[in-house]
This record gives structure tokens, C-alpha cells and sequence, in this order.
């Protein structure tokens, strides 16, 4: 299975917006990254993991031509509001494009994005929203998306929750602040871990800063873990020669062999 990292951003992206430091200055192109979203490919079929503001400029960079089935961690901006890209996947097939997402959010998307799923029939004809069929999961409940057995695990984000899963040998945490301890044993045995890490110090009340992905890294004890949602207070060269063996820096457009 392969896995590109699409965009490796915190929600700010980086460069972030008016700031000159370091970071968004840097002519080293792994320092610019895009709102967080994977590709997973394997045998012909493609599943998207979120939907960030980037993600038809993240398709185009990649070559992405049709995916299979998208899966959305949480409601948060980043990860759902480039959900009218997929309009090109549904003009290009005849049936709805998936779209899975936890069962507690599932009100919120179609409130947030009711012209998706309260289009008329003129609309759907002219293919001016996605035609997406909306499909619900349950925290801990294995699925199967786009012939990809999942199994959703729910995360601790701030006031909120949002769901990683396993796959395999590979885990996804995205915007999770830790791992339960009753999560612990659903995945034990990953030998690749991709985890959220904004910063190092400074504790952020919804996500891990570095210090508490090496951490996270280590209780699972994955053969390769890489930190990605990172901010621009994170320098990609220096992050690379500061991690501890095993652990790496994800990039935008980095590809990944599970």
C-alpha cells in the first residue's frame, strides 16, 4: 500500500499569511505545506482521508485522475471545507462518490454543507454540487471503504473528538491531544504510525506538540512513525536531525511504502 502525504499542514498552513519568519521564508519546499490529507493506494483503488481548503490544487500536484471513497476525521475547517473538489469525481461517474464519516458528525455536515445534500434536480443534473453518498461509522466498528478494512478509533481533540484509524499494519491519529488507554491495545503491532505534532513545548489543550507524539510514538512502539499537522514554528531540516530514530517529518507530496 502506498500513502502520500497530500498536505502536511497545521490549519494555518504555512507560510502562514503576513509572517516573515524562518519558516515561511524558507527556500526549501518542505516547509510549505498545505492543510493535512492523505491518499491511500493500493491495487488500483484510492482513498482520500479529508477534504482540506488545497485539496483540487493537492490532486493536481499529485496527478490524482479518481479516487474511490473519502474519509473525514472530524468537522473542523481544515479537513472538510474543500469538499466541493470532489464535483469533478462525480461528473466523471455514474454513481455517488462515498463519503464516510462518524456518526456524530454526520448532522453537522449536511447542515454545513446543505446545498450538497438538499440539491434539486435541476442542480444535480447540471452537476453544479458533489454527488456524494453519505455513509456513517461508529466509533471502534470495523468497516470496509473502498475495499480497505478500517477500523475508526475515536481521539481526544479539545472539546471534540476525532478518528484516526487502523489499517493494517498502519495507523492515522490526526488532531488528537492523546491516545486512551483502552485505545492502546487496537494498535499494538502497527509497524506504521502517522501522527499529528504542532510544536516543541508549550502544550496545546487539543493536539500533541512534539514532545507528546515522540511519546504517543514510542508507547506504540511503531517501526516508522511520521509527525505531520505541523506548524511553521517547526523548521524541516532541523525537526529531521532533532527526532529520534524511527521517528520523521512528513511533507507535502512525501510517499510512504506500508
Amino acid at each position: 500500500m502506498k500513502v502520500t502525504f497530500l498536505g502536511s499542514g497545521t490549519s494555518f498552513g504555512v507560510p502562514v499569511i503576513g509572517c516573515e519568519c524562518p519558516v515561511c521564508t524558507s527556500p526549501d519546499s518542505r516547509n510549505r505545506r498545505t492543510r493535512h490529507s492523505l491518499l491511500l493506494e493500493e491495487s488500483g483503488r484510492r482513498l482520500l482521508i479529508d477534504t482540506p481548503p488545497e485539496l483540487r490544487l493537492q490532486l493536481l500536484g499529485a496527478g490524482v485522475r479518481h479516487i474511490d471513497a473519502v474519509y473525514l476525521s472530524h468537522m473542523h475547517a481544515d479537513h472538510t471545507h474543500g469538499v466541493d473538489d470532489l464535483r469533478i469525481f462525480s461528473l466523471r461517474a455514474t454513481d455517488a462518490l462515498p463519503l464516510y464519516i462518524a456518526s456524530e458528525y454526520a448532522d453537522e455536515l449536511t447542515r454545513r454543507f446543505a446545498y450538497i445534500w438538499g440539491q434539486d434536480e435541476e442542480a444535480a443534473r447540471w452537476h453544479v454540487t458533489p454527488e456524494l453518498a453519505l455513509r456513517t461509522f461508529e466509533d471502534r466498528e470495523a468497516i470496509e471503504v473502498a475495499g480497505f478494512p478500517l477500523l475508526p478509533i475515536a481521539f481526544p481533540h479539545g472539546y471534540h473528538r476525532s478518528y484516526g484509524f487502523r489499517l493494517d499494519d498502519l495507523a492515522v491519529i490526526i488532531d488528537a491531544k492523546r491516545v486512551p488507554s483502552d485505545a492502546v491495545s487496537l494498535l499494538e503491532g502497527v509497524r506504521v504510525l502517522i501522527l499529528n505534532a504542532l510544536w516543541y513545548g508549550n502544550p496545546h489543550p487539543s493536539h500533541f506538540n512534539v514532545e507528546e507524539a515522540i511519546e504517543a510514538a514510542q508507547l506504540l512502539g511503531a517501526e516508522r512513525t511520521y509527525l505531520t499537522h505541523l506548524s511553521h514554528r517547526l523548521e524541516h531540516e532541523v525537526l529531521e536531525e532533532r527526532l529520534p530514530e524511527g521517528v520523521f517529518a512528513a511533507y507535502d507530496g512525501l510517499v510512504v511504502d506500508v
